[in-house]
């Protein structure tokens, strides 16, 4: 591509709507334009980008034994009732009706589809198994869209199904995805871990993130350097501490007058967080809970949904006080007339302060004996510093950007929506299903966020809108000119991707474009070209000057080593 011949711009200032380093570098360098909150454009470098990955997603999962189709966009909610999740996708569905008031969506995801589709084939044990594909957009009504490509509203995605007989089977199509995925990230040169994830709406008995690691990333990833174990902070078992032990005492009912927090009380008692046990009322759909955990924890909501089997929320001030009869910072467990959880690391505490139930008190030296008690399980979230899961260390926190999905759904979605097949004894079984999900633009917006500078992008070679760019200091001095012409037509029949700069443009601005879109290998033919040398230049390293006619052995012995 020439640029004095194309559509190629680049802005000087920053965006002063995106926030993130990802979304700013892209609008920048005129990668993608934001059209609307959520929505954006891309641009033909951006385009390029996009493209690139996709074809190595491609290219993996073909390799993977995996099959290309292409799914419609625009679907009946019938399908969405017959599963049962029409109500799941609540406001995030784009929803609409057809000109006989028929109930339309713009498709969230397409998990029905694929069920349909492959029903098509599936009678018997020997259809199986067999893998799906598909690479096209989804659209979801986010409540609110940030960090540039990362949390959109339409955005495309890569969604794979596998189709199998039996969980054993599901395990060998899963293992398949998963190393495609290891193959895929890493030929995008991304810094990324695979940790255990929330089944969440998908359902299912397993699933998996790739996660990219950044600062920018909305996840909290709990890893270990001792040992491999990783999960998201959503699913993250967490180890109760075991506290001193201490001779019961009688419960005492104190005054903690306007003490509503665990930092207040703690400062009026004189008494570590710790010693605290704090109770947050949750309702699900029919009744509610109190939940109680120490009070320098947090409630891990994920980990209560699932101990409930039902999804829940925090019950609204005007609940917790005609539930408690008291202000809002003083319920306890102690008489209380709902269900209660405990958290498992409340077992080992002893003499601990909870809420009276009435404004302005809490009871200390409480025990266990004092109250009754429903359910205990692992309700907490773990901290930085927590003791592994695994092996028993300490843990730490890196935030991390979900590039990638793989779900275990067995048979959620064959059971809601009649996929059977006869096995061998001629008799029917439920279809098990695996689902496996990337983000295309979100995998772009992570590699700007792992490798940048304060010059701009700096693209792996493998997803590069163009690999090599060719910069022409003076565009009207005619043998750099003829040089600059015949190396980019040499280049481009040799079959490399090359941009050629003949812009008439001063020198500090073609290098500082070169530099803002990301092209890796940089190729200056200016004066020296006299002399038969150029100079090259690898990203941020060093430009170099060589001899014009071992170029193409250099750009040979690049390739190969990066």
């Amino acid at each position: 591509m020439k640029l004095s011949e194309s559509f190629f711009y680049t802005l000087r200032e920053d965006a002063k709507d995106e926030d993130s380093r990802s979304g700013n570098l892209l609008v920048k360098s005129g990668m993608i334009k934001k059209t609307s909150n959520g929505i954006y454009m891309y641009m033909p470098l951006g385009y390029r980008v996009l493209k690139k990955i996709e074809n190595i997603v491609r290219e993996e999962m073909d390799r993977a034994g995996a099959q290309e189709l292409e799914m419609p966009h625009l679907l009946s909610q019938d399908v969405y009732k017959e599963s049962g999740r029409l109500d799941n996708f609540g406001p995030s569905m784009f929803k609409l009706n057809d000109r006989y008031n028929r109930p339309f969506a713009l498709g969230p995801t397409h998990e029905e589809l694929f069920v349909k589709a492959a029903a098509m084939k599936i009678r018997s044990y020997k259809d199986m198994p067999f893998n799906l594909y598909q690479i096209g957009n989804k659209y979801r009504d986010e409540v609110r869209p940030r960090l540039g490509l990362i949390r959109v509203r339409e955005f495309s995605m890569k969604d794979a199904y596998s189709f199998d007989i039996d969980s054993d089977s599901l395990d060998k199509s899963y293992q398949k995805m998963y190393q495609a995925y290891i193959n895929i990230f890493n030929r995008v040169g991304l810094d990324y871990k695979i940790v255990k994830a929330d089944t969440g709406v998908m359902g299912g008995s397993l699933s998996e993130e790739f996660q990219a690691i950044t600062d920018t990333g909305e996840d909290i990833l709990v890893l270990c350097d001792t040992c491999d174990y990783a999960s998201n902070i959503e699913v993250s078992k967490c180890l109760p501490r075991k506290f001193e032990k201490e001779e019961k005492l009688s419960k005492q009912l104190e005054e903690t007058p306007n003490a509503h927090t665990i930092e207040e009380v703690s400062n009026y008692l004189k008494i570590p967080g710790y010693k605290l046990v704090k109770t947050l009322i949750y309702k699900t759909s029919d009744d509610f809970y109190a939940c109680l955990v120490a009070g320098d924890r947090d409630i891990n909501e994920t980990k209560l949904s699932k101990s409930l089997g039902s999804e829940v929320e925090l019950a609204s001030f005007e609940e917790v006080e005609r539930i408690t009869n008291a202000l809002v910072g003083f319920a306890g467990p102690i008489d209380l007339n709902i269900k209660i959880i405990i958290d498992d690391e409340v077992l080992n505490m002893t003499n601990f302060v909870v809420g009276a139930n009435k404004t302005n008190y809490h009871y200390t030296n409480v025990n266990l004996d004092d109250f009754k008690y429903d359910m205990v399980a692992d309700i907490k979230n773990i901290k930085e510093g927590d003791i592994c899961p695994s092996c028993g260390k300490r843990i730490y926190f890196k935030k991390g950007i979900e590039v990638g999905n793989l779900f275990k759904l067995d048979t959620k979605y064959s059971e809601s929506l009649n996929l059977q097949y006869l096995d061998s004894n001629n008799k029917l079984n439920y279809v098990y299903m695996g689902c496996y999900g990337i983000g295309i633009p979100r995998i772009m917006a992570s590699v700007v966020e792992q490798n940048n500078d304060e010059f701009g992008i700096i693209w792996p070679l493998s997803i590069a809108p163009y690999k090599i760019g060719i910069v022409v200091i003076s565009s009207k001095d005619e043998e750099q000119m003829k040089y600059a012409l015949d190396l980019y037509e040499k280049l481009k029949n040799s079959g490399y991707d090359v941009i050629l700069d003949d812009r008439n443009e001063r020198p500090g601005v073609k290098f500082n474009d070169m530099e803002l879109i990301g092209i890796p290998i940089r190729i200056t033919i200016g004066k020296k070209i006299s002399e038969n040398k150029v100079e090259i230049k690898y990203k941020r390293e060093e430009a170099i000057l060589i001899e014009y006619n071992k170029l193409e052995e250099e750009l040979k012995r690049i390739m190969e080593e990066k």
